[in-house]
């Protein structure tokens, strides 16, 4: 179903199957909402409001941070607007803020698609389709983006959603992320080196409480099963409660966010997982970036199971 409504967050495209309803919008092509029998899995937010903390937005050509802004590809440096202007960051990409059109609808399923425009800092011409679907077995996103520039093209991926179990508070959620290092960061929340998570207090690699830890963490070395698919999973210790983030094998990275520094009723109220393709800061580092040859046709899948 299609909803245009004059809100902040654009047109509204619900999409439902089996008990399962999400809603995208157009403006950052997202995840406002996610629904299973009527209980909220995604800790969205309305449909007049600005995302809050990225929540649901699609982070593309770049997740996270790039330091200052700069950073130097096959030879030519580039200089991107300061959108994090605190920590001096280029933060989260391109396309979060942009209208998304639609390109396919059906009952259970919306495709939406942009064009990023060639532009100073990012001087590419990509076009990005989501297709966003949900059926018995939870949310399945499909992500493609082809470069139809004349020459090679930086890319990452991530998604930002906030996910939740109703009446478990972070604190007393058991986390089990499997990644077997984490990146450590500066004041700034950049990379500066990489641990081992084995004895800490961020190792997760077991299911176990969050407590009063504070996550804002990027987890690396992430398994991925036979099918390469890799999961992050939420729990209540008290029930049989649980929900899991997946990503398929092109993610090398999980981003674990507690909502620490967010203000208000979503202050440690839900998780962010975020399935990323590089870690923060790849386009100077150059560590897990994608390079999209001219034409090239590049695609990943992700999703949530309640």
């Amino acid at each position: 179903m299609t909803s245009v409504v004059p809100a902040k967050s654009g047109t509204q495209w619900s999409i439902e199957a089996d008990g399962h309803r999400a809603v995208v919008v157009e403006v950052g092509g997202g995840l406002r909402d996610y629904t299973v029998d009527g209980v909220a899995v995604l800790d969205g937010f309305d449909a007049d409001e600005l995302a809050p903390a990225s929540a649901g937005q699609v982070l593309a050509p770049w997740p996270n941070r790039i330091r200052d802004g700069r950073y130097t590809f096959e030879g030519q440096d580039y200089q991107l607007p300061l959108t994090e202007p605190a920590k001096h960051t280029a933060l989260h990409g391109l396309a979060n803020w942009s209208r998304w059109t639609l390109a396919e609808q059906s009952a259970d399923a919306v495709t939406l698609e942009f064009e990023l425009p060639p532009q100073i800092g990012y001087p590419w011409w990509l076009t990005l389709r989501t297709r966003w679907q949900v059926s018995a077995e939870g949310l399945h996103c499909h992500q493609e983006v082809v470069n139809n520039s004349e020459s090679n093209a930086p890319w990452g991926y991530s998604i930002h959603p906030y996910v939740q179990l109703p009446g478990v508070s972070v604190d007393d959620t058991l986390l089990h992320v499997p990644g077997k290092t984490r990146i450590l960061a500066d004041a700034r929340l950049l990379p500066i080196g990489s641990v081992s998570v084995a004895g800490t207090e961020y190792d997760f690699t077991e299911a176990r409480r969050i407590g009063d830890l504070v996550l804002d963490t990027t987890f690396g070395d992430i398994e991925h099963d036979a099918a390469g698919v890799t999961e992050v999973s939420i729990a209540d210790p008290n029930s049989s409660k649980k929900v899991v983030v997946w990503a398929d094998d092109k993610f090398k990275y999980w981003q674990i966010f507690s909502g620490d520094t967010l203000s208000g009723e979503r202050f440690r109220r839900s998780v962010a997982i975020e399935p990323m393709t590089c870690p923060p800061d790849s386009f100077r580092t150059g560590r897990d970036l994608v390079v999209l040859s001219p034409g090239e046709r590049w695609t990943a899948t992700w999703g949530i199971r309640p």
